[in-house]
């Protein structure tokens, strides 16, 4: 088979793939298909035989259904060959001088988790992390087998290793990190912690990708870096991107090269740049050092550190009862933006930094985007940190995570802040759709003492006169309230679960739930009281088994929604949707980008799937529309490139509204 003729396939296999996935989280997450039961079945077969003929088979294959692993430690292994480092520099010059007079590749130095994976008779056989000093790692190839893009079936039979960065995209790590009891300080940590979870099924919802930039064989040779990185392409691998830099290129190309290069218009995070020489054979001709390979070099962006004073912190509490902490400073201007304030995370790193009213603390922005505190330069020891719940007033307490962190927690069960954020969470649209219950207007409602639980929201026609009196009320928005509080009552299992607000058991979760439970609470409620094991569910790992229980059990949640059961309609199908089938974004496959005026990312999809629509992440060449908000990225600029017809909001609205 041609090269040309494989890479077709290639490419017809990840169209397939990206439909096909598309059309599970339409159906099985959202409950609303995109195609029928028989098209489905001829994309699935097509996809079938190609990986039958062309040997190759991706991780996010919907053919695969990757195990939910459990180890109970992570097995020491020793690198075939050790994974030196590149030497680093931080001046321009230094590349131009390393470039002089060869071809070479310019390309990002991604940062992540590094990786080593091991192929032997066209099958992934073992994942390795780089560890100490490159010689011994650790297997983790029970939840690299997770990741997005990682093939685990390939048509190559002789043996070779591909060396890349495990990493999560900027958009995914703010989604996600936003989830988390305990969120993770920069992507690097977050991927190294996923990719070291002893429970795959944690790992395998974490949406991390595998970016390879490295080939290892004593089989597989290819005599240049581009054609090397191009057998990865070739074979299935995401292959960092990089520029390809002619041997006599002038000192300005270069220099116009590593500026085209920026962190801030790239999607993943990244510490540096690495330059290699294309010619594979000079290049190991140079040799190494103990530490690293004179093949190639690492160029670092300097942080920019900015000197300011520590004003003090400020808590806030979530509806988990965490207590965040978020450092307070004088303003300081990081490249074009004011800074004020910085996320610590947790009470470890807050002691860590000793502060005092007034210390000289250095601030900057990791990979140019998250503001972060580098340093305490007077370390006074000063501060009193509060140790008080900023909204209820309640003693915080201390605790210990699962991730080994020390937090803040407020343990009031009527902690005004916890039940706030959990009735907004409740209410929200693609949960139980109560249109008009934000979360100001909740605090309003629970402060005059009309909401303690969930089944006082539908017993709010008791205060329909005061609530009509109420600032930013009248008859008409209490009327709209009561309407959306009356369609709620109907709802599916999914939906109702999800609301409630279980650790990790969002919707995607919710929705297995039902499919196991047939939509029925009762049987849901009944196997918690049985004892059923969790973990046999797709995608369910031991800590969402113990997350359940936990939260059953706990008789302050029990509060909140065990007065809602009896009220509560359960439905097996979505009936919200009313699509007119001649609006113009019927059928049509629709990306959004930019920051919108009216809609979240989650209500423009929610939005396009009330129209009909196909609403996807990516622009393809089966795009129909790209919705462009503001401070639109790449996706507006491969939209033109593509000839894809591009929208505003407004101009969206109009269609809509016509």
């Amino acid at each position: 088979m041609s090269a040309n003729k494989y890479k077709t396939n290639h490419e017809r296999m990840l169209e397939l793939i990206e439909k096909l996935n598309e059309a599970d989280l339409a159906y099985y997450r959202d409950d609303n298909p995109i195609m029928s039961d028989r098209d489905y079945d001829i994309l699935m077969d097509e996809l079938k035989g190609l990986e039958k003929d062309t040997g190759l088979i991706l991780s996010n294959s919907p053919t695969q259904k990757v195990s939910g692993e459990i180890l109970e430690e992570l097995t020491l292994v020793r690198h075939t060959r050790p994974m030196l480092s590149a030497d680093k520099i931080k001046s321009e010059d230094d590349l131009i001088k390393f470039a002089a007079g060869r071809d070479v590749l310019l390309s990002w130095k991604m940062d992540g988790l590094t990786l080593v994976l091991r192929y032997e008779h066209g099958q992934l056989v073992q994942a390795i992390t780089r560890g100490r000093e490159g010689i011994i790692g650790e297997d983790v190839t029970h939840t690299v087998r997770t990741l997005l893009n990682v093939p685990l079936s390939i048509p190559i039979q002789e043996s070779f290793e591909v060396r890349g960065e495990g990493v999560i995209s900027w958009n995914n790590f703010r989604k996600i990190n936003m989830s988390l009891e305990e969120p993770y300080s920069h992507p690097r940590n977050y991927a190294s912690g996923s990719v070291r979870k002893l429970d795959a099924s944690e790992a395998k919802n974490r949406l991390l990708e595998f970016w390879a930039f490295d080939l290892v064989s004593d089989y597989l040779e290819p005599k240049s870096k581009v054609s090397q990185q191009e057998f990865l392409k070739h074979n299935g691998f995401s292959v960092v991107p990089y520029i390809y830099i002619k041997a006599g290129t002038s000192e300005e190309m270069i220099r116009n090269a590593v500026a085209t290069m920026d962190p801030k218009h790239f999607a993943y995070p990244v510490d540096g740049l690495i330059m290699e020489y294309e010619d594979i054979a000079y290049g190991k001709s140079l040799g190494a050092t103990g530490h690293h390979e004179n093949r190639l070099i690492a160029f670092k962006w300097e942080d920019e550190l900015h000197d300011t004073k520590f004003l003090g912190v400020e808590l806030a509490t979530t509806r988990t009862g965490m207590v965040s902490i978020t450092g307070i400073f004088e303003p300081v201007v990081i490249d074009g933006t004011k800074v004020s304030r910085a996320y610590l995370h947790n009470l470890d790193i807050f002691d860590e930094f000793q502060f005092g009213v007034g210390d000289v603390i250095k601030v900057y922005k990791a990979n140019m985007i998250i503001p972060q505190i580098a340093d305490n330069l007077t370390m006074s020891n000063t501060y009193q940190l509060p140790m008080n719940c900023p909204c209820c007033g309640e003693p915080l307490v201390v605790k210990t995570t699962s991730g080994g962190t020390r937090q803040l927690f407020c343990d009031n069960p009527n902690c005004a802040a916890k039940l706030v954020q959990k009735f907004a969470h409740f209410c929200e649209k693609t949960r139980m759709n109560i249109e008009g219950l934000s979360a100001t207007t909740l605090e309003k409602f629970i402060s005059n003492g009309w909401i303690r639980n969930f089944g006082d929201l539908y017993e709010l026609e008791q205060h329909r006169e005061a609530i009509i009196n109420t600032e930013g009320f009248g008859v008409k928005s209490y009327e709209r309230l009561q309407a959306a509080i009356e369609k709620s009552l109907h709802c599916t299992l999914a939906k109702f679960i999800a609301g409630l607000g279980i650790p990790m058991v969002g919707r995607h979760a919710g929705r297995d739930l039902d499919r196991y439970f047939n939509g029925s609470w009762v049987a849901f409620e009944q196997a918690i009281q049985d004892g059923f094991d969790f973990t046999q569910l797709p995608d369910f790992g031991e800590t969402m088994h113990n997350n359940i229980y936990e939260w059953y059990a706990d008789t302050d949640e029990a509060k909140l929604w065990r007065p809602l059961l009896e009220k509560i309609d359960f439905i097996k199908e979505n009936n919200d949707m009313n699509i007119n089938a001649n609006n113009p974004f019927n059928g049509k496959t629709v990306v959004a980008t930019g920051k919108l005026e009216k809609y979240t990312r989650e209500g423009i999809q929610m939005k396009l799937l009330e129209l009909g629509a196909h609403p996807t992440s990516s622009v393809t060449k089966k795009t129909d529309y790209l919705i462009v908000g503001e401070k639109a990225g790449s996706k507006l600029a491969k939209a033109l490139q593509m000839g894809v017809k591009t929208l505003t909001e407004q101009e969206f609205e109009e269609i809509i509204a016509e």
